[in-house]
């Protein structure tokens, strides 16, 4: 994979191998090839916006391992964790 300067890669993005990466590529966003194009979205938009507010990898070490049960149904997690009003 290769990212060209002043391109981000945003949270949860999957970047096929070999890829070479010449825009910005949106959250959760599957994007392969040269120049590397959108496969797929990961999850719906309404999932992408709860994960990004939930932002569980800033969670230190010991919060991930003490919620890890909570990480195996995304609905249930979300449900728990996300903050939104």
């Amino acid at each position: 994979m290769t990212v060209m300067p002043g391109v981000t890669i945003g949270n949860g993005a999957v970047v096929g191998s070999g890829a070479v990466v010449t825009h910005d590529v949106p959250p959760y966003t599957v994007v392969a090839g040269v120049p590397a194009k959108k496969i797929r979205m990961r999850f719906s938009d309404d999932i992408i916006a709860a994960l990004e507010r939930i932002r569980w990898w800033e969670w230190s070490h010991e919060q991930i391992k003490g919620r890890m049960a909570d990480f195996e149904d995304l609905e249930t997690f979300i449900r728990k964790y996300d903050v939104s009003d």
